[in-house]
């Protein structure tokens, strides 16, 4: 029969011939919108002494941008189902480039706040129908390759911030790291109208507007009051109502999208072992980046004493070892040979050491966290691709955007909630060690107030154990993370080994 419109999702999906180069083209897309996840992480001390902006300030402008992403990821994604993955990726683009040129001009935190959450909108158009389109021109045999790739140039852009902020600030101010994104979104533009093909879901779900204004407002309440816990007390009103506030809407979504007949999220994706271990596991290494290479420049600056270009130089081996891996098909080829379940376990375990020899062997010089920059690496380029390939193989290939939201949802909120709590362990350690010195809820405000270099040497010690003690909290967390992730995923391909084996039988056929 003869594909028509209405039947086109549910046809066979072959190659398309210009697959490649169109893989090309959005993976440029991509590299944008995620240099802006780690890009401010280098501009810290810089937005510190021109906008006078407090630790919480940075964590909001670092936060606005992953929490309106995560919250609209999944209506994104429906809405690139049924109205079309490639009208959305340009909305996204000239979103994206709209909300860098407000960024880029911003005088004050606040304006650079809204203009952060105004960019997370495009972006969240960018990362649904991004990996949907990947999974749309590629067939089964060649999808793993293809989502290897893409995840090389996700972790390249997650990591290859630092190292941009530090090149542009090492020439321009700090409104250059995001006007940098227009020509590049212009070129992307061009590009995606003239060869990604268009492909969409007339039959799909309507968009869930009520639920991405839950979730929105939910993962915003959770994550609002652990950055205001260091601040204000773990148990002061403020904290304890914006995380009530937080609990109660989360649970509202989620009983709303179980009694909508058109969810943003079919939470019945959660009967699938498989889609929970790759959730579990997409979460940790999300919070795990997202925490330790906020830490990480911090480190480099504060405390090594590094400039902006130079740490962000110093951050490279992550992204290199990365795409070294990627590039050569080492990890599409070991999780061929080694099974999902394992392939992540082995992953997070190397995210995990790698976060662990930053900590301890750190401390005093770079080489240290050279050793746990490449550790970290071949870690991600390892567990990455597998959760990502697990969890799209769990959702119908006509739910693609919804999957590429469930995905994209997973990182971004790992990555925002990885800078608030390993930031709030970090907050809550120093103001501990430096209690009673003036300006101790900030390292510069404490080093500004000290009085003398052995009230400065303190400080800086003290900082230096904050760090070491982030850093270890987010080892153990990516490490859990992992080992839940293979048990679930093992679990899993065992129960479809045995329904598998049962259907053949013909004892039970019988039965």
């Amino acid at each position: 029969m003869t594909a028509t419109p209405e039947t086109l999702e549910t046809a066979p999906v072959g190659r398309h011939p210009q697959r490649w180069l169109i893989l090309g083209v959005i993976c440029l897309a991509q590299l944008v919108v995620l240099l802006d996840n780690t890009v401010l992480s280098v501009a810290i001390p810089s937005l510190n002494r021109e906008l006078g902006a407090s630790a919480t300030d940075v964590q909001w402008m670092i936060n606005a941008y992953s929490l309106v992403q995560s919250g609209l990821l999944l209506a994104a994604g429906n809405a690139a189902d049924r109205y079309g993955r490639k009208k959305l990726l340009i909305t996204g683009l000239a979103l994206f480039g709209l909300g860098s040129l407000a960024a880029g001009l911003a005088q004050t935190s606040a304006q650079l706040i809204a203009a952060r959450a105004g960019m997370g909108v495009g972006g969240a158009l960018l990362m649904t129908t991004i990996l949907a389109v990947v999974v749309q021109v590629f067939d089964d045999s060649e999808r793993v390759k293809a989502i290897a790739l893409w995840s090389t140039v996700s972790s390249l852009g997650f990591a290859a911030g630092p190292l941009v902020g530090g090149v542009m600030l090492d020439h321009f101010w700090w409104g250059a790291i995001f006007l940098i994104n227009i020509p590049v979104a212009v070129i992307g533009l061009v590009a995606v109208a003239v060869l990604v093909p268009e492909s969409k879901n007339p039959r799909g779900e309507r968009p869930d507007l009520l639920g991405a204004v839950l979730s929105t407002i939910g993962m915003t309440a959770v994550v609002y009051a652990i950055i205001s816990g260091p601040e204000h007390g773990w148990t002061s009103t403020q904290v304890l109502v914006s995380a009530a506030v937080g609990a109660v809407v989360l649970t509202a979504f989620a009983r709303w999208e179980l009694s909508i007949p058109y969810p943003m999220l079919d939470m019945h994706f959660f009967r699938n072992r498989r889609f929970i271990g790759a959730v579990a596991g997409s979460i940790l290494v999300a919070f795990g980046m997202g925490g330790s290479l906020f830490l990480l420049t911090q480190h480099l600056q504060f405390v090594l004493g590094y400039g902006p270009l130079d740490a962000g130089l110093r951050t490279a081996p992550l992204a290199l070892t990365i795409v070294a891996l990627n590039m050569t098909g080492v990890g599409p080829r070991l999780l061929t040979r080694l099974g999902t379940p394992v392939t992540i376990a082995v992953g997070m375990a190397l995210v995990s050491t790698g976060l662990a020899a930053i900590a301890l062997l750190g401390a005093e010089s770079y080489g240290g966290m050279f050793t746990g920059l490449v550790v970290m690496g071949a870690g991600i380029a390892l567990s990455m691709p597998a959760m990502a390939n697990a969890i799209m193989s769990a959702i119908p290939r006509e739910k693609a955007g919804v999957g590429a939201g469930v995905n994209g949802t997973l990182a971004e909120f790992g990555n925002g909630l990885g800078v608030a709590v390993l930031g709030a362990v970090l907050n809550s350690r120093f103001a501990a060690l430096v209690s009673g010195a003036a300006g101790a809820a900030s390292l510069p405000a404490a080093l500004a107030a000290a009085d003398g270099a052995g009230e400065r040497a303190r400080i800086s010690d003290a900082f230096a154990s904050g760090l070491a003690t982030s850093q270890l909290v987010g080892a153990v967390a990516v490490l859990a993370g992992g080992l839940l992730a293979a048990a679930l995923l093992w679990r899993a391909e065992a129960a479809e080994s045995a329904e598998a084996a049962g259907s053949t039988d013909p004892d039970r056929r019988a039965a």
